[in-house]
Order: structure tokens, then C-alpha cells, then sequence
């Protein structure tokens, strides 16, 4: 993964790359490479609670993996060691095979697209704005950054023209949300982090989001993880599905092989609980 550096000619010297390059001579095979690994992981939180427990998993180039798990689980907590908003007690977490800890985590972060819980928004900044705060972090031109504003709001189903003047206030959940994720996409990162994006949604509203959020998937062309508690959401958008239970993997594969073939009595609940009898 790169840093996002600003389009039309802008220069990225003296930026840090955090991740590799793509072009000819690089050595990488894009279509195999690990975007994001997690290796023996486990983070502690005071009085020695383990929130993860040597936790082992990669993420391809282009893959989107959703992990699911009941409040507890730890999924948010591997979420965000992903972007160091949580450093591991012990492991090593790898970004585009490098060490995280090589990085600078303000670089990451910025090159690294974030949709928090809560979405996030700046309640005193306009749509507009909040989605260009990672261009202009960066130092975009006024004018990439504007047509990077643009594209993201036009994925998400939200012209610029129409809603770039507004406040969060003014939007619905569901708007509110798509703002968030318009955000997280403008600078145009290879990796994407969704923290149970559709989670305080309504039934109507959440469904019909689960739903765009597959188009935006095929548009957008990148490494996504996702957060949810909902089993079927994970089936619906994962490429691959991480069960976590305690701070523990419990099972990770495709969705119809989780479906079909539970390895454990809790996996086997889950999916009874949300798809009906195992096959």
C-alpha cells in the first residue's frame, strides 16, 4: 500500500511509502500480494485482559475480508491494529509486507481508509469538507482535491452538487454513513477499514446500504476489511469470512464453506442462527 500522493503531476517527494510499488521491475504480483498480515498477534488491556490472543491472518490485494463476532470478540481491536490506533502487546502486524512498526503512523493513517463506528463526521464542517480532509492533509491542489470530492460523494450515491453544501446534521443515518465511507475513499487508498459502517442503522435503511455496498466493492477496486456483528451481512460482502469469539480465531474461509462446514460448535450456532439448519 502507498501513501496516497496527489494527482495530476503533484510530487511525492519526501513522502514516506508504506507500501510497494506496482510498476514494471517491482517484483510484485498485485494479484497475489498480502495487503495486510496479522502474525501470532495478542493486546492486552489493563489488569492482563487479552482482547486478542495470538491471532494469525492476511488480507490479499484486492480481497475484502469481514470479520464477524459478537461484542468482545475483538474484531474492532484487530480493525485498528491494522492502522496502529492500537499497538499489539506481542506479533507483528505487516502492511504490504513491510512491518507496521517501520511506518509512520500518521502516514498510515492518512493512507489508509477509515470508517469508524460512529461514522466519524465533523458536525461544523460541510459534506464537502469532511470528505476532503485526507486530500488536504495530504496537500493536495485545491482543484485534485475538488474532483476527488466529487468522485467519492458520486459513488456513494450523493452529488456534490446536492449535497456538498450540507451539514450532518441535515442527513439522514444512511446519508450520514455514506458521507463517512466518501470520505474514507477520496484519497484514493489501497486499503479500506469499515468498523460495522451499517451498525446504527435502521432494518430498512441498513439492508438497503448492504446492498449499494456491493456495487461500490466491484467500483472501487480495493482491499476492504469489515466489521460486523451480523453474520449474514459478512456472508453477503466477504470475499472471506474471520469468525472471532474471546479474542480468538474461530474459523475463516469462504462464505459457503463457513456455511456449509462449520469447524466449531459456536461457528455451527452462529450460522444456524442466522441462515437456518447447516447443510
Amino acid at each position: 500500500m502507498t501513501q496516497a500522493a496527489e494527482p495530476d503531476g503533484g510530487s511525492s517527494a519526501g513522502r514516506e511509502r508504506v507500501g510497494p510499488t506496482s510498476g514494471p521491475g517491482s517484483g510484485s504480483d498485485r494479484s497475489s500480494a498480502l495487503a495486510l498480515e496479522a502474525r501470532g498477534v495478542s493486546v492486552s488491556y489493563g489488569a492482563g485482559r487479552l482482547a486478542l490472543e495470538d491471532v494469525s491472518i492476511s488480507v490479499r490485494t484486492g480481497e475484502t475480508l469481514a470479520i464477524v463476532g459478537e461484542s468482545g470478540s475483538g474484531k474492532t481491536t484487530l480493525l485498528r491494529c491494522w492502522n496502529r490506533l492500537i499497538e499489539p502487546r506481542s506479533g507483528e502486524i505487516r502492511i504490504a509486507g513491510r512491518s507496521a512498526k517501520e511506518l509512520d503512523p500518521v502516514n498510515l493513517r492518512r493512507a489508509t481508509g477509515y470508517v469508524p463506528q460512529d461514522g466519524g463526521l465533523l458536525p461544523h464542517w460541510t459534506v464537502a469538507r469532511n470528505v476532503s480532509l485526507v486530500p488536504a492533509l495530504i496537500g493536495w491542489p485545491k482543484q485534485s482535491t475538488d474532483s476527488a470530492v466529487g468522485r467519492a460523494l458520486r459513488l456513494v450515491g450523493l452529488p456534490l452538487d446536492e449535497f456538498g453544501d450540507r451539514y450532518p446534521r441535515s442527513l439522514s443515518g444512511g446519508q450520514r454513513q455514506r458521507v463517512a465511507v466518501a470520505r474514507a475513499i477520496a484519497a484514493d487508498p489501497e486499503v479500506v477499514l469499515l468498523d460495522e459502517p451499517f451498525g446504527a442503522l435502521d432494518a430498512i435503511s441498513r439492508v438497503a446500504l448492504q446492498r449499494e455496498a456491493l456495487s461500490w466493492k466491484l467500483g472501487l477496486g480495493k482491499t476492504l476489511v469489515l466489521v460486523t456483528h451480523d453474520l449474514r451481512e459478512a456472508f453477503a460482502l466477504g470475499d472471506r469470512v474471520l469468525v472471532m469469539r474471546s479474542g480468538r480465531v474461530e474459523q475463516v474461509g469462504p462464505p459457503d464453506e463457513i456455511r456449509r462446514h462449520p469447524l466449531t460448535p459456536y461457528v455451527r450456532e452462529l450460522v444456524t442462527l442466522a441462515v437456518g439448519a447447516v447443510d
